[in-house]
């Protein structure tokens, strides 16, 4: 049972001694899921509280805290269990974060991996934008998360940039035995990236990038594209905060009670009310993950 506006607002008003006044305050339209939101980043610490706050008050009703290496899914982990009705948790290795999976580290995200509110396996795929990490090295730790998720089913939570034609193949060889599925995390891609993931049955996850004018707007054309059922919201906060926020905020951090920027974007877009966009990828987001969250109670 998520705490009452009410009570939330004046916690939030207490915890900045009152520098907040109501209109400060997002305001819950929707019962909403993040997908994804790298909530242990050092940009959270200090106000880390108001951050949550600010989430429920805007709807959010679950979020998953995206795991990126061991010591991220472990912090991930340890904070999903103060909350286990608002979080749960992926466990993986981020392509950028691939050289440092050595054997024990990846076998402690598999224990994490196993545990009932980690949700999904990754952060992994490749990208081969900037090379953090080599090439070759991405594509085994890809292969050893592809792995891990046939074998525990569990979806998969994928990034992938300026990789697509290695990408595509290594994860076509594992679709048959990947049972639930995933999503394409933070997808920016192109038309023909599109149509080949979801010729796989995976899911598409569409952040603030869908919100800015420059890069985005070749995926607004997609998005109508999705299919209903396959079609998930996130932040990916504290990055690619949305352009289009009116005020715009003093602050380049991305949080999740933007996520009601991206919803109306994409409502906007599919020419739908954003409840109807709302509820529907809520509910995707339910059934892939398996959160067990009640939408209704939550409304």
């Amino acid at each position: 049972m998520r705490p009452s506006l009410y009570l939330l607002t004046h916690l939030l008003i207490g915890a900045t001694d009152g520098a907040l006044k109501m209109s400060d305050l997002p305001h819950a339209r929707y019962p909403l899921i993040d997908i994804g939101a790298n909530l242990v980043h050092e940009s959270f610490q200090h106000d880390f509280d108001e951050v949550l706050v600010r989430a429920k008050l805007a709807g959010l009703v679950h979020l998953m805290i995206t795991g990126t290496n061991l010591s991220g899914t472990k912090s991930a982990r340890e904070l999903c269990a103060t909350d286990l009705d608002f979080f749960s948790f992926t466990s993986g290795f981020h392509p950028h974060e691939a050289s440092a999976c050595n054997p024990e580290a990846f076998a402690q995200i598999r224990e994490f991996a196993l545990e009932d509110k980690a949700v999904a396996v990754g952060e992994t795929g490749l990208d081969f934008n900037r090379d953090y990490s080599p090439r070759n090295i991405q594509e085994k730790v890809f292969e050893q998360h592809l792995q891990l998720a046939c074998e525990i089913n569990k979806p998969v939570f994928l990034h992938q940039r300026d990789a697509h034609e290695r990408f595509l193949p290594m994860l076509k060889e594992y679709r048959d035995a990947l049972k639930m599925g995933g999503v394409v995390h933070c997808f920016t891609g192109e038309k023909h990236e599109l149509f080949d993931y979801l010729d796989l049955d995976m899911h598409i996850g569409i952040t603030g990038w869908a919100c800015d004018e420059r890069r985005g707007k070749h995926l607004l054309e997609l998005i109508p594209s999705i299919p209903k059922d396959r079609l998930l919201l996130e932040t990916d906060a504290p990055y690619l905060l949305p352009r289009n926020l009116r005020p715009k905020p003093k602050s380049r951090r991305n949080e999740p009670h933007h996520l009601t920027a991206v919803l109306d974007t994409v409502a906007q877009v599919l020419e739908q009310p954003a409840a109807l966009v709302a509820a529907q990828t809520s509910h995707n987001a339910n059934a892939l993950f398996k959160l067990g969250v009640n939408q209704e109670a939550e409304c």
